[in-house]
């Protein structure tokens, strides 16, 4: 895979030096952007918000997950980020349609699926927020033209273009618990392109997640220390058409609770888009990333090793073509098609806590694909835009299967599944209504799906005590939902919006208790999502202030031998998310601002069995010019050290971030 990135790299290169000789010989210079296709009109009929690169780079943690979170109704499976979470539970999702922790909202980097092939999590201590420019997240809105999976919403990731990055930069901080962050880059003009390389490595001796009251001696610091690095490189084949390349690796390693409950991930990525900005538009792109985790878990009573899942490498590939011919700006149409292919399997090695001896070994995996084609037309009527799109996929289960020996090589289980294979069809219609400037309403209906994980179909886990069964015959998750808001910018640098939805996730994957600490992922009849979403942003000169507020009213429609969940809320799904930003930016390069977040209660369990309380955290950042290349900047998490409960099993809790301060210098030279 190195090898990949390097060679490809060396292409984005070749292709750009001509690009640099010909400014010498002949004009008009070809310019490029770094971006994709730009949003159709009818896009905001499905809601959206957006977050900048001055937010993107002044966030207490420096973190991707924490300011997604600025959009109320954002969550991961736990609140605990990408320092003290085990990382196979970091899905993402929206609008309360959790209940387990992969990922129901489609993450996007540059057009990429950025979720695991094996497991569907995100690995977000790899995406570093000062290589983006702008996100676009877009709550609901079914599959649309973004390929399968986006149940909860869209989630777009831009990278930074030319004019966001300085010729070199670097940053270092020290902060609390000896954390430290140190990230560079270095940006250079290639002919009319640019080509990007930067690096982000963050450690920490972290905190203590048992509250002080329960801690025992053989409790440990949730330690981390992470690192990725990331190659991009954008040049132009001809007058409106742009190739770019992105390459990225990166590993993450981390300890929770207990000395020798580590946990790692790594992963080398790589990805060409050409895009072409013409009379016939073209966004085309292709990628591969190669993954792999590892997970040791440690019992409580024993503190012996009692799993070892030692290697689970998996490999995703996948494209996309989507085409927008000249039809006219009245009747603007989209058209194309996209697949993706995830491989991957587990090794583990069970432990007696007893004797500290192997006592099984186990093998399991399987491949998943999606082919699907789809097309998307809009109607501009004056005031009026209409829009409706259509999909068609043919998805595929295949190769699964299961094998367990005892430590002698005895055969215990060695099940082959049988292959499946669908076709599933997915449509979005939309309207957007401006009857003068300023105001904007529109309402959307839609479908949509999401297979099946490999990890929830082959692989069993355990969070001590509790212990949660595979299931190799999950059906496909299904959503309905509609839609309805208002858009209003009353005066320059004023805007408010709501909406309210209704969002039914048939056959939803959740985690369904079937015994005393044991459970078994299953498809329940649905999970009912209903709710509001409000946000809003004042900009008065040099101060902004910015909100939003999430109400979630979700519910599980269970039956059979999941009955008992009939009624009850999903796990892990606050009904209440909101969050306020102020921000003071005086002159160039000063930035002070304050954020405050509040998350409601939710339940740890799908019986409802334990609950974990809201918490409202503040944070605080200040950066302040000391030259013209260099800032000082200081970081504040959880001012007030409020304690936030990420787990609870009866007793036995986990709490995520406490108070954290920075300190650190940033050095930019344009």
């Amino acid at each position: 895979m190195i090898s990949l990135l390097v060679r490809t790299s060396f292409v984005a290169i070749a292709i750009g030096a001509p690009a640099a000789y010909a400014q010498d010989v002949a004009e008009p210079i070809i310019f490029v952007t770094g971006k994709g296709l730009d949003q159709t009109k009818s896009d905001p009929a499905y809601g959206s918000v957006e977050i900048d690169r001055i937010r993107l780079t002044s966030e207490a943690s420096g973190r991707i997950e924490n300011i997604l979170a600025d959009v109320a109704g954002f969550q991961q499976f736990r609140r605990s980020d990408s320092r003290s979470a085990n990382p196979s539970a970091q899905g993402a999702t929206l609008r309360a349609l959790g209940g387990n922790a992969s990922s129901r909202t489609l993450i996007l980097l540059d057009g990429v699926p950025q979720a695991d092939p094996f497991f569907g999590y995100i690995p977000f201590s790899a995406i570093a927020p000062e290589r983006l420019s702008s996100v676009r997240v877009t709550r609901g809105g079914g599959n649309g033209a973004f390929g399968a999976g986006a149940v909860a919403g869209t989630i777009e990731l831009n990278s930074a273009g030319r004019d966001d990055l300085a010729n070199a930069s670097l940053s270092a901080f020290y902060g609390s618990d000896n954390a430290s962050e140190l990230s560079a880059g270095l940006t250079t003009d290639l002919g009319s392109g640019f080509v990007s390389l930067s690096g982000r490595w963050d450690r920490g001796d972290g905190f203590f997640t048992a509250p002080a009251a329960t801690r025992q001696s053989t409790d440990v610091r949730a330690a981390y220390d992470s690192w990725s690095t990331g190659l991009r490189a954008v040049a132009p084949l001809a007058d409106g058409v742009e190739m770019q390349f992105r390459g990225l690796l990166f590993q993450d390693n981390r300890t929770l609770r207990f000395a020798g409950a580590d946990s790692s991930s790594e992963g080398q990525d790589a990805s060409i888009r050409i895009v072409s900005q013409g009379r016939w538009q073209i966004d085309a792109l292709a990628y591969v990333q190669a993954r792999n985790f590892t997970n040791v878990v440690i019992s409580a009573t024993s503190l012996r090793k009692t799993l070892d899942q030692r290697n689970t490498p998996s490999t995703g590939l996948g494209g996309k073509i989507e085409v927008r011919p000249p039809v006219g700006s009245d009747h603007p149409l989209r058209i194309g098609a996209d697949v993706r292919l995830a491989e991957g399997e587990l090794f583990e090695d069970a432990y007696s806590q007893v004797t500290g001896l192997v006592t099984a070994r186990r093998n399991a995996g399987g491949n998943t694909a999606t082919f699907g084609v789809f097309a998307e037309n809009d109607w501009n009527l004056g005031a009026l835009t209409l829009t409706g799109g259509l999909r068609a996929d043919r998805w595929t289960i295949s190769n699964g299967f299961f094998a367990e020996r005892s430590a002698n090589g005895t055969v215990i289980r060695d099940d082959n599944f049988a292959d499946r294979t669908n076709w599933e069809t997915s449509a979005r219609v939309g309207a957007l209504f401006a009857p003068r400037d300023g105001v904007a309403l529109r309402a959307a209906a839609y479908t949509g799906f999401r297979l099946p994980t490999l990890n929830e179909l082959y692989r069993p886990f355990t969070v001590f005590p509790v212990a949660t069964r595979a299931n190799a015959a999950l059906a496909v998750e299904q959503l309905r939902g509609v839609e309805a808001g208002v858009d209003l910018r009353p005066a320059n640098g004023i805007s408010f919006g709501a909406t309210l939805f209704y969002n039914r996730l048939n056959d939803a994957i959740a985690n369904i208790t079937i015994g005393p600490n044991l459970r078994q992922r299953g498809n329940v009849d649905a999970v009912v999502a209903k709710g509001l979403e409000l946000t809003g942003e004042a900009i008065f000169g040099a101060v902004a202030l910015s909100g939003s507020y999430a109400y979630s009213d979700s519910k599980v429609r269970a039956s059979g031998s999941a009955a008992a969940l009939n009624g009850l809320s999903p796990a892990q799904s606050p009904r209440h998310a909101a969050n306020a930003t102020l921000r003071w930016t005086p002159n160039a390069g000063a930035i002070f601002s304050a954020t405050a977040r509040y998350v409601g209660a939710q339940f740890e369990d799908d019986l409802e069995s334990n609950i974990l309380p809201s918490a409202l955290t503040f944070d605080g950042f200040a950066q302040v010019p000391i030259t013209r290349q260099a800032a000082l900047t200081a970081r504040v998490e959880n001012v007030f050290d409020k304690a936030v409960v990420t787990r609870k099993v009866d007793s036995s809790i986990d709490l995520g971030t406490p108070r954290i301060v920075w300190i650190g210098l940033k050095f930019t030279m344009k």
